[in-house]
C-alpha cells in the first residue's frame, strides 16, 4: 500500500526536546521523503505501539537517548495531498545521554523566538504557533548562549 491509498492516518510521535531554554530539532537526511526540511525528532508507530512507546523507541534509535521526564503536549492532525499524519507531541525535559545523530540528519538547538530560522515540515507549523504564543507550556530556564 502506498502513501496515497492510505485512509487512516499515519501516527507519529515527536519530542519537544527542552533544554536550558533551547528545542532541539533534526533535519531530514538527503534520501528521505521531504528532505532538508526540519522537524521534531520522532518518528511512525510500529505495530501496536502507543504514542509513548513510540516516542522512547524512536528517540533512542534516531538519537542515542532515553527519555526520563516527558508528557503529552497535543495530538494535531494534518492532513498532505496524498496522506494524513496524527501527530503526538510530547515535551521531553529529561533524559539520560547526549543526543547524538544517529541517521545522517543535522541537528541544532535553537530558542523557541527563533523556530522560524528554520524551514520546518507543514505538519509541524501549529505546533510551532504553540511554542511561540504559549511559552507557558515550556519551563521557564535560561538558553545558553
Amino acid at each position: 500500500m502506498t502513501l496515497k491509498d492510505r485512509k487512516d492516518p499515519i501516527e507519529v510521535s515527536a519530542a519537544i526536546i527542552y533544554r536550558r531554554g533551547l528545542i532541539l530539532a533534526t533535519q531530514r537526511p538527503d534520501d528521505a521523503p521531504w528532505s532538508g526540511y526540519w522537524e521534531f525528532p520522532g518518528g511512525k508507530r510500529e505495530g501496536s505501539e502507543t504514542p509513548a512507546r513510540t516516542l522512547l523507541r524512536e528517540l533512542a534509535e534516531e538519537l542515542g537517548i532515553k527519555a526520563k521526564e516527558y508528557r503529552l503536549l497535543k495530538t494535531i492532525d494534518h492532513a498532505y495531498d496524498d496522506y494524513s499524519v496524527r501527530l503526538s507531541f510530547f515535551l521531553v525535559t529529561s533524559y539520560n545521554g547526549a543526543p547524538c545523530p544517529r541517521e545522517e540528519q543535522n541537528m541544532r538547538w535553537i530558542r523557541p523566538e527563533d523556530l522560524d530560522e528554520l524551514h520546518f515540515l507543514p505538519a509541524d507549523t501549529e505546533m510551532l504557533k504553540i511554542l511561540k504564543s504559549e511559552r507557558e507550556l515550556l519551563p521557564w530556564e535560561t538558553p545558553e548562549r
